[in-house]
């Protein structure tokens, strides 16, 4: 069982770190320790490293607190960060550890948790706490209370169109209720480093207690990019479906992705492919976007912008930062 004193440890690292870019995790932590344990007041043992490395994995970029390579003034969002996903190399971060509100992009969480812990073949009868979200413009799949439906595609319907109705109804089916899947929400995150994030819902509709970072939204989309259903869900621009109502008849709908680079109202950047990713928008959390996309060598990127003040500003924004792969 490990200490509490490695467990402040590992907890520290990602906010203390005195590197520069980003470091594999067991380099990252011997070398945290020699410069920061007079600050920290713990000695690395050869235990704590392969814990720290076996914890949060051999090839993550660990980016320390005062590494932000910001500034640029096109890049006027609240948070951003650019990552290659391939060589785990920093390309961008500013006020990548500022606590901010997720919006939907908390369904990548959900998505996660989801796929390492259900059968997507299992059938969901929708509740009447899924089909009565009253929130004002709260993005909705029209589920109603007695749908019949595959977990599989619901996943996808949640996706790609963002429905909040649909993410209760995973969360009551993998867990029992709301806030048990909560918790599983929040011990995933743990689990993968993502420290400084705290879930109350399954869907990102907003809560003061519903909180991210930049770091924390890579540390969580890195890990669910290693699903390859998830990879095929958020490729897709649309999606269709069929299931059956509390009468036993049969509902059809297509849903259409809320993802503006997969729908062609907004170009890729030249010798850039964006695969999918996850928009999230509220009032308290503005315009976010989280892509999951690849160059002209087939190399991986992640990119993340959070509290934008605009849709049209996220994307003019994205793709302008999306250029730094080249640069």
């Amino acid at each position: 069982m490990r200490s509490n004193k490695k467990i402040k440890l590992v907890s520290s690292l990602l906010v203390l770190l005195s590197l520069t870019g980003c470091s594999s995790s067991t380099d990252a932590l011997m070398k945290y320790s020699e410069i920061n344990s007079d600050v920290v007041g713990y000695t690395t043992s050869i235990d704590t490293v392969d814990e720290y490395a076996n914890l949060y994995g051999e090839n993550l970029c660990v980016i320390p607190l005062k590494s932000d390579k910001g500034g640029d003034g096109n890049l006027a969002a609240e948070a951003t960060l650019l990552v290659n996903n391939s060589d785990n190399e920093l390309l961008y971060a500013d006020n990548i550890y500022e606590k901010l509100y997720p919006a939907s992009i908390t369904k990548v969480m959900t998505a996660l948790v989801t796929l390492k812990n259900a059968d997507l073949s299992d059938t969901v009868t929708v509740s009447y706490n899924a089909s009565h979200i009253t929130e004002v413009g709260a993005s909705l799949c029209g589920l109603q209370e007695g749908d019949k439906i595959k977990l599989e595609d619901l996943l996808n319907m949640f996706l790609i169109s963002s429905g909040n109705d649909a993410g209760i109804a995973i969360a009551e089916h993998v867990a029992g209720s709301e806030e048990a899947f909560a918790k599983m929400m929040n011990k995933q995150a743990k689990e993968i480093g993502a420290t400084h994030s705290n879930f109350v819902n399954s869907h990102g509709l907003h809560d003061e207690n519903h909180y991210t970072t930049a770091y924390d939204i890579y540390l969580i989309f890195r890990e669910a990019l290693k699903q390859p259903t998830l990879i095929d869900i958020i490729s897709e621009k649309s999606y269709k479906v069929t299931y059956s109502n509390a009468s036993g008849n049969n509902i059809e709908k297509e849903y259409s992705t809320t993802n503006l680079y997969l729908k062609g109202n907004e170009a890729m950047p030249d010798g850039i492919t964006v695969i999918g990713g996850k928009t999230g928008t509220t009032i308290k959390a503005g315009s976010c976007l989280v892509l999951y996309s690849k160059d002209k060598s087939d190399k991986e990127y992640i990119s993340i912008i959070l509290k934008s003040d605009s849709k049209a500003s996220l994307y003019s924004q994205m793709s302008y930062l999306l250029k730094f792969i080249y640069k």
